[in-house]
């Protein structure tokens, strides 16, 4: 097998070998090309589709399943319960489910599949969880965690500064080239989920140390090859998003964070803060890169929860036990 061939997948790689289908392998490397040409989705959501269709295709070599156009409702339903007891979440069921049905539409689209039941499956209902948010006091000790006597902290401060500054995700940020930004304009530009493109800003404080990088610091990293990779490792060499993340980690811990606080937490913080400070709820979603305001919504909740908590710590009268509190607050108000 040529190594282009390769899927991303080594999990369905070892899966594929051993399977009996003399067309499931085919139809797996045709899906994963129609994800990363056709729709242009990231090399990571490639790799996730790939890796949620690997319970499938053990559950079809375990139930001696080999025609797909079988697949009916019963074998869904058995699927199902075959993913919850292995310990997948209802939100990881729910996830592979919608990958299943993006299987069968593409195999359908392309004539692979003519009986398609897998509509009319429901999966278990999400799980919803408020992300991870930092406090404004938090978020300072993370960016002054690093040390500034050397070129790499100089460049991390930088690169956290910029992360707070814009709600960049990890894969905008690390694929950032040095054209991209407009010191003068103070913008970004950005490419994002499915190729779409965007602008990102950031502010004053964040731009000092841009520039300060930029002129100090970065030349510390460049090899011999040229190269446009705004962030760069010792061997002057793009940073991956990979070593992007370990530098979060890292600083978080330094600077005594949760020990699930990562990359995507200062994203989250970002669109919470701005949302606290009266920012409109449609202008965050677009500094997000969200296509539906839906998405953007949750952070709704996250600020109302933290406006809340302010209140009912900070306000006189708005605890029980309050000096001169009414004696008995469950008696009805009297009408005259």
């Amino acid at each position: 097998m040529a190594t282009s061939d390769r899927l991303p997948s080594p999990a369905m790689e070892r899966i594929l070998q051993k399977s009996h289908s003399p067309t499931l392998p085919n139809r797996i490397r045709d899906f994963q090309q129609h994800a990363s040409t056709t729709l242009q989705l990231a090399d990571n959501t490639v790799r996730n589709y790939v890796n949620d269709l690997v319970p499938l295709v053990k559950y079809l070599e375990e139930s001696n399943l080999h025609d797909l156009d079988k697949v009916d409702r019963l074998f869904l339903r058995g699927y199902l319960a075959y993913l919850m007891s292995n310990g997948f979440n209802r939100n990881s069921v729910s996830r592979k489910l919608s990958t299943l049905k993006s299987f069968f539409k593409f195999l359908k689209q392309s004539g692979d599949l003519s009986n398609d039941q897998i509509s009319i499956i429901k999966g278990p209902k999400k799980e919803k969880k408020l992300p991870a948010v930092a406090s404004k006091y938090e978020i300072d000790r993370l960016l002054e965690a690093p040390d500034l006597t050397t070129k790499a902290g100089i460049r991390d401060r930088a690169l956290l500064e910029l992360l707070y500054a814009t709600g960049l995700r990890v894969s905008e940020i690390q694929s950032m080239n040095v054209d991209d930004i407009n010191l003068k304009t103070q913008e970004i530009r950005v490419v994002g989920k499915g190729s779409k493109p965007r602008i990102a800003l950031f502010g004053e404080h964040s731009k000092s140390w841009i520039v300060e990088y930029l002129r100090n610091a970065r030349s510390r990293f460049t090899g011999r090859n040229y190269n446009q990779a705004m962030w760069l490792n010792q061997a002057g060499g793009r940073l991956s998003s990979r070593s992007v993340q370990r530098i979060v980690k890292k600083y978080a811990l330094q600077a005594g964070l949760a020990s699930q606080f990562h990359t995507h937490s200062i994203r989250h913080s970002f669109a919470t803060h701005l949302l606290d400070g009266g920012a409109d709820l449609r202008i965050v979603q677009e500094l997000l890169g969200h296509s539906s305001p839906a998405t953007t919504q949750i952070y709704t909740h996250i600020s109302a929860k933290q406006s809340r908590n302010v209140y009912l710590n900070a306000h006189p009268r708005a605890k029980n036990g309050t000096k001169n509190a009414a004696p008995d607050s469950d008696r009805p108000v009297s009408s005259t």
